[in-house]
């Protein structure tokens, strides 16, 4: 897959690591829809960015998600590639009088369900073109989870696992399947992570991971070198050390 030549939707476009992408791909020659909730910020990135085509959506809403694919197939024919990166990630309190399920519910809706939805709605559009890609984004996290924001850490495990299936499914069509893990990353995700000190800077991990990313052939996984303490916890006997640094007690 030749991401430079590919037109691609990039959900959550608008700030942080999906806007650092689109405007990575952009430059390397890509045609690029962006998404977002927030149509102020996604204005913004539209006007510093022409030739950029942007729109409002809610991931979480199934009949706009449907909508907006059967849009995309009018509007934008030559579609075929999707990077699922909209995302939230809140910190939850379990031992709280009441354990607020309305996080885990919102958590699951906007970063399991959403990509799921989404895949579906634009696989037709996207098998028929001579080359498709669907890259995913779950984290470091996936691998080695941060207790406090255990839902978030779940769902990028099932995006994990989801995107090895679906890449075994779809071993004999046309369509790429890449998982994108990204470590702890200097954006607004969560508040004051944008300053935290042990966060890899956005430019550097943009950088590193869209050269992954376009590398030939294309990877089933694209992981900078700041996440593999993560991804290989499991494999190499160090789960439990690098546990402890993400938890400490």
């Amino acid at each position: 897959m030749d991401f430079s030549k590919a037109k691609i939707l990039i959900t959550g476009g608008n700030s942080g690591i999906g806007q650092g992408i689109a405007t990575a791909l952009a430059a390397r020659g890509a045609k690029v829809i962006i998404t977002g909730r927030n149509e102020a910020r996604l204005k913004d990135t539209l006007d510093t960015n022409p030739g950029m085509f942007g729109y409002a959506l809610d991931v979480t809403d199934p009949l706009a998600i449907r909508q907006f694919a059967s849009d995309l197939s009018e509007h934008h024919p030559d579609l075929n590639a999707v990077i699922h990166n909209a995302g939230i990630m809140i910190s939850e309190k379990v031992l709280a009088e009441q354990y607020d399920l309305d996080i885990v519910e919102q958590t699951i809706s906007t970063n399991l369900l959403a990509p799921i939805r989404l895949t579906a709605a634009l696989l037709p559009q996207l098998r028929k073109q001579s080359e498709a890609a669907i890259v995913t984004v779950s984290s470091g996290l996936a691998f080695v989870p941060r207790a406090d924001t255990l839902t978030y850490s779940a769902t990028k495990a099932a995006i994990h696992s989801w995107t090895t299936s679906l890449r075994h499914e779809l071993r004999n069509a046309n369509i790429a399947v890449v998982e994108l893990a990204p470590p702890l990353v200097a954006t607004d995700l969560t508040p004051g992570q944008s300053e935290n000190p042990r966060a890899m800077p956005l430019v550097d991990f943009v950088s590193e991971s869209v050269e992954l990313l376009c590398a030939q052939p294309t990877p089933a996984e694209v992981l900078v070198g700041r996440v593999m303490p993560q991804r290989t916890a499991e494999a190499t006997g160090n789960f439990d050390r690098v546990f402890g640094m993400i938890n400490p007690a």
